[in-house]
């Protein structure tokens, strides 16, 4: 099994080298020799994506060799971001985000390796007299203090 990974991580590896724009999310081979792979990609990830990945390792591996199975997939929607990477092509998406500290929900504004930014709207009291208006939020948060960051999707 050891040389069955080394050898789907260097053909991942050229694979993904192929197409720049793709990156690894998780990669895993199961016991029984089931091969899974999961990919992402800056300008998400196409059905055509996948299948250019799976047979860049299926077409290079010997069965006699090696029985597997193998499954290249695109990140699940509902899935948490875990690379910053996964941020930039999430502009403009709702964002929901857990820090030790406290929990934002908004549209993602900026992305950088270092952090990201969202905005919201929010009622808050008036300043002067009584009601309520509508006020622009905008919090600026460090990618290291992120425990989970989902797109909350809007159906």
């Amino acid at each position: 099994m050891v040389m069955l990974k080394a050898q789907v991580e260097a053909l991942l590896e050229k694979a993904l080298k192929e197409n720049e724009t793709l990156f690894l999310i998780d990669f895993s081979i199961t016991p029984d020799n089931t091969i899974r792979i999961v990919i992402d990609g800056d300008n998400g990830v196409s059905l055509k994506d996948c299948i250019a990945i799976s047979r860049a390792i299926e077409h290079n591996l010997d069965r006699e060799e090696h029985d597997f199975s193998l499954e290249v997939t695109s990140v699940d929607a509902t899935a948490p971001i875990i690379m910053s990477r996964q941020y930039p092509k999430n502009l403009g998406r709702k964002l929901v985000v857990r820090t030790a500290t406290d929990n934002y929900e908004g549209e993602l504004a900026e992305a950088t390796d270092e952090s990201i930014t969202l905005e919201w709207k929010a009622r808050e009291p008036k300043p002067v007299g009584k009601g309520k208006i509508t006020v622009q939020k905008r919090k600026k948060i460090a990618i290291s203090e992120i425990e989970e960051a989902k797109v909350k999707l809007i159906y």
